[in-house]
Parts: structure tokens; sequence; C-alpha cells
């Protein structure tokens, strides 16, 4: 069974896209893989956080994965500060990167431009996002378009590793969801829908109560002609619409084309907001059960327990093979 690594940094409430274009296929993914899930929390210190936030929204996140539902007899779920070998091995592939493809990377100039400034570790934490994935040999990693590039620099630096010390790392494979990997932004279709938009009306958290998912969708921005189609180039805002419908309610675009054709926005954002609230309700009911229980914190530490297994056998390797301590193991 090939292995598949997700990490999901806690950051805020994960939006309607994170769920459409990630979280729902880990659930399918589940039943094919061998599946590890990190809350990647030391990636989330490359920016100021306050400390009880931080806490409060690692916590958030793993009951998030719970309530959609990654079962932890079949998957590993865990949070990455909680496993040693992550922040080890990152140091190790920060040894082996230039600093020239780092700089080359998009979301460091694009965090960085216009900064007095900028941590290091906004420019040092792609070899820390590479560790996260080789260690656990991992075959399969589902990203979107915008993490693409790091994963690229991912097998660069593995097959670097490989060739120069041993041939321990696993080269793994990119694999981006055809549909649902990029849902926009409700106020701007040109910009992808995320947590980190100061604009709340953009987009749609998976805890939004029922009344805020309304009033969002019935403000979410479309297009002149009035016309239910989608097409992304003519008509961004309402294709945008279409795929959320489709991918709430596994109706094809095709036919909702046509159960809307000479139909108003009003019909359609009316049954679409519907579509959305049937689809988060039963995810916000389980999150609820989840966050203030033992249950959360009992899954997390045998996810941390499992995970320090298999990454401490790889750390060791990757020591062996550069040298590292004293023994010759």
């Amino acid at each position: 069974m090939k292995t598949v690594f997700s990490g999901i940094q806690p950051s805020g409430t994960l939006t309607l896209g994170n769920y459409l274009g990630a979280m729902k296929h880990f659930v399918d993914m589940q039943d094919e893989y061998h599946c590890y899930f990190c809350i990647v929390d030391q990636h989330a210190i490359t920016v100021p956080q306050d400390r009880i936030k931080l806490r409060e929204n690692i916590k958030s996140l793993a009951a998030l994965y719970l309530a959609v539902g990654i079962d932890n007899q079949k998957a590993t779920l865990f949070i990455q500060s909680e496993v040693p070998a992550h922040a080890q091995l990152g140091w190790m592939l920060q040894c082996v990167s230039y600093i020239g493809e780092l700089e080359r990377m998009t979301q460091f100039k694009d965090k960085s431009e216009g900064k007095e400034a900028v941590s290091a570790s906004l420019l040092t934490y792609p070899p820390l996002m590479a560790a996260d994935i080789l260690l656990y040999k991992t075959d399969i990693v589902p990203v979107g378009e915008d993490q693409k590039q790091h994963l690229e620099l991912t097998r660069d630096l593995a097959e670097r590793f490989n060739k120069k010390y041993n041939d321990i790392f696993t080269i793994p494979e990119v694999k981006i969801p055809k549909v649902g990997a990029r849902i926009m932004s409700l106020n701007d279709p040109s910009k992808k829908m995320s947590k980190s938009n100061p604009n709340p009306k953009s987009y749609i958290s998976m805890l939004d109560d029922e009344g805020t998912i309304r009033k969002k969708i019935k403000s979410a921005v479309t297009d002149t002609d009035g016309e239910i189609r989608f097409n992304r180039e003519e008509k961004p805002a309402v294709s945008n619409l279409l795929s959320i419908y489709s991918l709430c309610s596994g109706i094809a675009i095709s036919d909702l084309e046509e159960q809307y054709k000479g139909k108003g926005y009003g019909d359609f954002k009316s049954d679409l907001a519907e579509v959305v609230v049937k689809t988060l309700q039963p995810i916000q009911e389980r999150y609820y059960q989840l966050i203030e229980s033992t249950e959360l914190d009992d899954i997390l530490d045998k996810g941390a327990e499992n995970a320090h297994k298999v990454a401490s056998k790889m750390v060791e390797k990757a020591e062996r093979a550069m040298g590292l301590g004293r023994k010759k193991r």
C-alpha cells in the first residue's frame, strides 16, 4: 500500500475551500493508502503567532480532521512539533539546500515583499516541509496548485541527498485533484478562498453558523449577464459558485446548468446556501463533540507515538548517511 502525507497549518479556522479542495479527498484516501495527516504548527511560527490562539487553532484543526471523517484506526493524525524528527531532518535538508533556490520560491517572495524585517524561517521552511514528507517514505502528496513549486523542491532535495550521501529517500509524486483543487474567493474570483483574507465575506469558514453562511453566499459576487453557466474565463464568479454547488451536492455541473437555465441568481444562491449548510452541519456537530473531549487528546497522543516510531528510524538513516554522531551504525 502506498503512503500519503499531507500537512495543514493551524493558522485559523479552515474554509469551505480547504474542505472541498483537500480534506474531503482525504477521507477517501484513507481507505486506499497508508495516510499521515499532520498539523504543521512549526510552519505556522514562520510568522508571529499569539501562543494561546495557536494552541487553540492546533486543537481545533485536529478536531476538524476527525469531524470530516478521518478515522484514527485507518490514518495517523499528529502534531508536527510533537515529533522531533521533523525539525531534525529539516536542519539536515537545509544543509543540502541552496539559497538561490529558496529565494525563488513564490510564497517567500509574496510574504516578504515590502517588509523591512523578514524571519529567516520564511526563507528556509521549504526544507522543513520536505522533511515532513520524506520522513514517512511518502509516495503521494495531495496539494493545491500553490504548493506545487514546494513539492518540486522536495523532489530535488531528496534526489540530491540520495545522490550525494545514500539512496534512502522515496521520491514523492504530486497529486492535484482535478475538481475542487482551487476554490476561489466569494468576493474576488481571481484569488483563492483563504482563511488569511482579512475580509470574512470572502470565505465560508467550516464553523460558520447557518445564518452567516446564507448571508455570505447571498453577498457573493456574480457576473453581469445573469446567466448561470460554467466558463472560468468569461464567468469566473458564477463558475466558482457552480463548482462549490457541485462538490457539495454531488450533482454534475452540466446538470446544474440545465436545472437553472432561465432562472436568476437569487434562486441559485438560495439553493446553494442550503446545500452548503447541509454539508457543514454534521461536520460541525462532530467537531463540537470532540473539541473539549479527552478522546481528541488520546487520538493525538497515539498519533504522535506512531509517527515518532517511523520518523525516528528515517532520521537515524539520514544521520548515518551524513556521518553525524559517534555511532558507525
